[in-house]
């Protein structure tokens, strides 16, 4: 309650809406990617980890680490974070590069981060 002359308690920000700042994403190597929350999100896993109130440490710590996820690959997943971003709005289109020998470790990362 507040009475006269006092402030309002500050509130603490909504993780569920709360896209900003960075994330990092953590490699099997160790290779530490820094990308936006918001191009994280592309990936339904990492929207689950980030956001839920479940206390996931992911949430608490802003970081990521995939122990089997290659460097090269998790790259890709980056940049196809930010690719999709850019295109989702349909209004202009390109294709997303990926290399024929990488095609089937990027699916099944693909497939574990649901993106």
């Amino acid at each position: 309650m507040v009475g006269k002359g006092e402030a309002p308690a500050p509130r603490e920000p909504e993780e569920e809406e709360d896209t900003g700042g960075v994330v990092k994403l953590i490699s099997a190597e160790g290779f530490e990617f820094v990308v936006d929350k918001k191009a994280a999100m592309v990936s339904n896993t990492l929207r689950n980890m980030l956001t839920s109130p479940g206390g996931f440490s992911e949430t608490r710590q802003g970081e990521v680490r995939f122990p089997e996820i290659s460097t090269h690959i998790l790259e890709k997943i980056c940049q196809y974070f930010y690719w999709s971003l850019h295109y989702c709005s349909g209004k202009e289109t390109a294709e997303f590069p990926i290399e024929p020998e990488i095609t089937l470790d990027l699916m099944m990362a693909a497939n574990y981060l649901d993106t």
